[in-house]
């Protein structure tokens, strides 16, 4: 394994590993994707290729400014991170065994009454139970068919070609985006639990054979375009908004709503325009015409009936809770508004707690990524994080604006690798990486801040448990977890080439 080599002692050394680190999870993808002779292999395989990953990087000498804490959490976040990949069990356990053993071993904290509150701390993390509620909504929708009724809606209107419903979600998620700060509300809690319905009206069922009949294109085409609509609009997302006062509090700028949607709608224009269609070309579905799919859908719609009471109080309850996470930003939580219409639900019999206690996929997710909320927290209590921020100061520091920016916002955008939480990310790396980019001449400190506050909400792409809804999707049963490595990679390199090619000129050229 290249980590072994010991030439540690250099501030660069930083994002080599990081560049490693990325190597390793595209190592175990492919070399997972090879393993077709039988599942136990594949579980064998799949156990030791995290463990040789997280090894080599232990064995590794300690570069320097790092305490070896440090470096050892960083070989066991790697091993987990690998292990999410090649999946010898299931993702939540492996998250679990992680935290677990940072906390016996004192990696993050030493004293055990701390390790234990650091290891819990993921299950009070605001996203993961708003990441549970919007699951509970799914089985509103499901449970009293108005997600069906929905989803038959949209077939009848626009189901002749699978493309036009991509380019259909792309457009409810950009309309809803301005108005929603939370885009697990928006794609993970509004538009998943309707689009979810969709592929089984066409025979395309979770976790079988017939996953990329539809449902896998669809559900991949909503979260990828709910990354782009994040970045689009500042109130689109909340750390865009932590980011902006970060900004203010770092280097004394203001970023206003309208400089903010100015600076990014071409890029954010061009994305939504070309990702359904190339998930379509790269990630075909196999289903791409239905001429008799609008007339199946309006005889399906003539059994229904009319809508029903439990339909008529879910839609109620929704809208209670669009209205909430819309124009209550400011006076209710987003997930406490969630929780709130999650409990009418059960009051109202919408749903029972034993279906509650049931679903299973929402309690594995929230296990999941409550753990992995917790790994990536422990990487900037171990001043990991810090120590990769402030090495790669010297590498764009006497450089040109150009090569510093794409250097520097980058670093930014795949550093996400390393995190589980946009806000997590924004925390940690944006004050130190603006006082980085405040140093270098040739472009304004508006420009800088816009540079690396926009990318906020397209790295979320890049992994399983890279922003809010990308849990929802995970666990849905379409996509499999080597698509989602893969394809995140791909779209990530994208929206990253797209964003340094249209949106930094473009950014020059306003001259805010």
């Amino acid at each position: 394994m290249g980590f072994a080599r010991p030439a540690l002692s250099f501030e660069p050394v930083a994002l080599e590993f990081v560049t490693r680190y990325i190597w390793f999870l595209s190592m175990a993808t492919a070399h997972i994707a090879k393993q077709a002779e039988s599942d136990r292999r594949r579980t064998v395989v799949g156990a030791i290729v995290p463990l040789v990953a997280g090894a080599a990087i232990a064995l590794a000498p300690v570069p320097h400014g790092l305490s070896t804490n440090a470096w050892r959490y960083f070989a066991l976040f790697v091993a987990v991170m690998v292990g999410l990949v090649t999946e010898p069990i299931p993702p939540a356990a492996i998250g679990l065994i992680g935290v677990a053993v940072s906390a016996v071993t004192g990696l993050v904290r030493t004293s055990t009454s701390e390790a234990a509150t650091w290891a819990l701390s993921g299950f009070a993390n605001s996203t993961v139970w708003l990441i549970f509620a919007a699951y509970m909504f799914a089985l509103g929708y499901s449970k009293t068919g108005l997600g069906k009724r929905i989803a038959l809606l949209m077939i009848r209107a626009i189901g002749r070609r699978t493309l036009g419903l991509g380019y259909a979600i792309a457009g409810a998620d950009l309309i809803l985006a301005p108005f929603m700060p939370s885009n697990t509300a928006r794609s993970g809690g509004t538009l998943f639990p309707v689009i979810r319905n969709i592929p089984e009206l066409l025979g395309s069922k979770p976790n079988s054979r017939t996953e990329r009949k539809i449902g896998a294109y669809l559900l991949y085409t909503s979260l990828a375009v709910t990354c782009v609509t994040s970045s689009m609009f500042l109130t689109a997302l909340a750390p865009n908004v932590l980011a902006a006062g970060l900004v203010s509090k770092t280097i004394h700028v203001t970023i206003s709503w309208t400089d903010w949607f100015k600076g990014f709608a071409p890029v954010g224009i061009i994305l939504l325009a070309i990702v359904p269609i190339l998930l379509y070309k790269i990630y075909p579905p196999e289903i791409k015409e239905a001429p008799d799919a609008p007339r199946w859908a309006a005889e399906e719609l003539r059994k229904m009936g009319g809508i029903t009471r439990h339909e008529m109080t879910l839609l109620a309850l929704v809208m209670v809770a669009l209205a909430l996470w819309i124009g209550g930003a400011k006076y209710v939580d987003a997930t406490i508004a969630a929780i709130l219409v999650v409990g009418a639900m059960v009051l109202l019999r919408v749903v029972t707690w034993d279906e509650i206690l049931s679903n299973t996929s929402a309690w594995n997710v929230l296990v999941w990524f409550a753990t992995l909320v917790t790994l990536a927290s422990g990487l900037a209590e171990t001043k990991f994080v810090d120590w990769v921020a402030q090495s790669l100061s010297p590498m764009v520091s006497g450089r040109g604006v150009i090569t510093a920016m794409v250097l520097l916002v980058g670093a930014f955008f795949f550093l996400h690798y390393l995190f589980a939480s946009v806000t997590a990310h924004t925390t940690a790396l944006l004050p130190v990486f603006l006082v980085i980019a405040a140093k270098i001449p040739g472009a304004s400190p508006v420009t800088w801040a816009l540079l690396l506050a926009y990318p906020l909400g397209l790295m979320g792409i890049l992994t399983p448990y890279g922003t809010g809804p990308s849990p929802i999707y995970y666990g849905c049963g379409y996509i499999n977890g080597k698509d989602f490595w893969i394809f995140g990679l791909i779209l990530g390199l994208l929206f990253f080439v797209v964003y340094g090619a249209i949106g930094v000129p473009w950014l020059a050229s306003l001259k805010i």
